[in-house]
């Protein structure tokens, strides 16, 4: 339950605290992500305290297990925070350029936050790999990798098509397309040390 706080303006009155309003808000377009729909909530109530929180989440999942770091190859945290706020701007500007009526900041909220499928599945891998390696555990992890990558973009395009003008969409899906297929790739192939 939300803890509440007097008003300062009418003594009789209480409103929530900032901090778990701000939660609440970031479970619910959680919530809007697990059940894409045409919506334009996220686009209105854009924040990016929910794409930052997934991108730091899927950094530390993607991180090697190795103490000497130059030997294993892996993407390191800083890759993998440059790789995904640098795809979401560029996808940003891409939508930008081809005339589509959204801003900066909800572009990158909504491509942010569609990365919730990709973070579990990278969480259902690393579970997945603490199993013998083989064939099967290949396969395992390509089927929820596919599965969680088709998710993603079934969600940013439930909510970033109607942005776009009618004849450019496909312009506009192709590359985030690309930006979700590189991290799911970058899931795919992670193996810890």
């Amino acid at each position: 339950m939300a803890e509440a706080v007097e008003s300062p303006g009418d003594p009789g009155t209480t409103t929530p605290r900032p901090l778990m309003r701000d939660l609440k808000a970031v479970g619910k377009k959680f919530m809007h992500v697990l059940y894409p729909r045409k919506s334009n909530t996220l686009l209105r109530d854009w924040d990016l305290w929910g794409p930052l929180i997934l991108c730091v989440t899927l950094a530390l999942m993607l991180q090697r297990g190795s103490v000497d770091s130059e030997k294993d190859g892996g993407p390191q945290f800083a890759e993998v925070f440059v790789i995904v706020w640098f795809g979401a701007v560029t996808i940003t500007l891409n939508s930008k350029l081809l005339g589509g009526n959204i801003s900066f900041f909800q572009s990158l909220c909504v491509l942010g936050y569609c990365i919730l499928p990709l973070t579990m599945a990278m969480l259902v891998c690393r579970l997945v790999l603490l199993a013998e390696p083989g064939p099967v555990n290949f396969m395992v992890r390509l089927f929820v990798v596919i599965i969680m990558f088709a998710w993603s973009i079934v969600a940013s395009t439930a909510f970033l098509a109607d942005s776009q003008p009618p004849n450019r969409k496909a312009l506009a899906v192709y590359p985030v397309f690309l930006f979700y297929f590189v991290i799911s790739w970058m899931i795919l192939t992670f193996t810890p040390q």
